[in-house]
């Protein structure tokens, strides 16, 4: 399967202009954005070494390595462009278009949670920000604007639920005793490609006593004949996200395996079904916990277990605590279609672990369900 969605250029403009409207109540003059993800959803386009201005006037300037003009001037949506050879042209490119702005005084706007120490030093050189000009966090911006998606968002992250839905089950087809969590992966992924996605966030597998760790890293290990395999996948279609954890066993698991896996199968169930308008993500977390708790597991759970997803596999809405940690603020009450992904840790004893995730929509009555692979742990 090959997508080819189009995504009407109108729609950038149209963010634009809400964005700018932000801007203006929080007293921003000008947005630097460096994120990939922040800079395609202003514009259709986002890439690393590169940035994107926009101004109170809903102008967007973009600054690109002068090998990438032509490609982002294709897919783009920008009333100006210019080309750098390297960081210190980007600086210099920064600066030209303050002035092309006009601003020399008043407040530019930068992701905090993005940049590195480094980064900043470079955004606000004195030959990049003029001297009169203050820094301000605008992660909430970005993060507030992208939380609620359009139709046409929705649209391709159910295309992308359905990548995860195959990748998914070529990994899990795959499973032989003596692959390694590498090889798993490898299948999965492989399949995604050949299904439309054009990358992938970090896959995870792990087996055996490596499935009690939280977001385990596929490694060389060769599973074996009893071993249960967490598969974790985060397809990226047409620049959308999907979130899918399933699992798997190696021969026959055992009744305490089979038993919480079925609780945690209860409680992902059961806390999809509350993702409805006007619920609170604090709420959705102590609904699965509850679950978990009440079946006997109150000391094997850890982490939070809901985020959302979007261009991103990971960003807001997020738990307050889990919030504070990425630099967002705590959401309020979720809106609906926003996705959440639910079951982003599991139930973790001394000898293994057990997660089941899915990509969901936030519903006005009731949500919608992205991704559908079976929950089957044993084969």
């Amino acid at each position: 399967m090959r997508l080819n969605i189009d995504v009407d250029k109108s729609v950038f403009s149209k963010r634009v202009e809400k964005c700018t409207q932000v801007m203006k109540d929080q007293e921003i003059d000008v947005l630097l954005l460096t994120k990939p993800s922040n800079m395609y959803y202003l514009t259709g386009d986002g890439r690393l070494c590169a940035f994107t201005m926009v101004n109170s006037d809903k102008q967007v300037a973009v600054g690109v390595p002068q090998t990438d003009v032509e490609d982002v001037t294709e897919l783009a949506q920008f009333n100006h462009i210019s080309a750098f050879e390297d960081e210190v042209g980007m600086i210099h490119t920064i600066a030209d278009f303050f002035k092309q702005f006009g601003v020399s005084k008043g407040t530019v706007g930068l992701e905090h949670t993005f940049l590195t120490s480094s980064m900043m030093k470079m955004l606000t050189h004195p030959h990049a920000k003029p001297e009169g000009v203050t820094t301000k966090d605008c992660t909430d911006i970005l993060s507030k604007l992208r939380m609620i998606k359009e139709p046409i968002e929705i649209k391709l992250m159910k295309e992308a639920g359905k990548i995860a839905d195959i990748g998914m089950e070529a990994a899990i087809v795959s499973l032989k005793e003596g692959m390694t969590e590498s090889q798993i992966a490898g299948e999965g992924e492989y399949a995604m490609r050949q299904a439309g996605a054009e990358g992938f966030w970090r896959s995870y597998v792990a087996s055996g006593i490596r499935t009690r760790i939280a977001h385990g890293i596929p490694t060389n290990r060769k599973v074996k004949n009893g071993d249960i395999v967490m598969i974790d996948l985060h397809p990226i279609a047409n620049n959308y996200s999907s979130d899918i954890c399933r699992m798997a066993c190696i021969g026959e698991p055992t009744s305490e395996q089979v038993k919480a896996h079925e609780v945690y199968l209860e409680a992902l169930q059961k806390t999809t079904g509350k993702s409805v308008a006007g619920v609170g993500m604090v709420e959705l977390e102590k609904t699965l916990h509850g679950v978990l708790q009440n079946a006997g597991y109150a000391d094997n759970i850890f982490g939070p277990t809901i985020h959302g997803i979007g261009i991103n596999f990971e960003e807001a809405p997020l738990p307050p605590g889990h919030a504070f940690f990425h630099g967002e603020k705590a959401p309020p009450p979720l809106n609906e279609n926003i996705p959440i992904a639910i079951g982003n840790c599991g139930i973790y004893t001394n000898r293994w672990g057990i997660r089941l995730e899915d990509t969901v929509v936030v519903g006005s009555n009731q949500p919608q369900i992205l991704t559908k692979y079976p929950y089957t742990l044993k084969r």
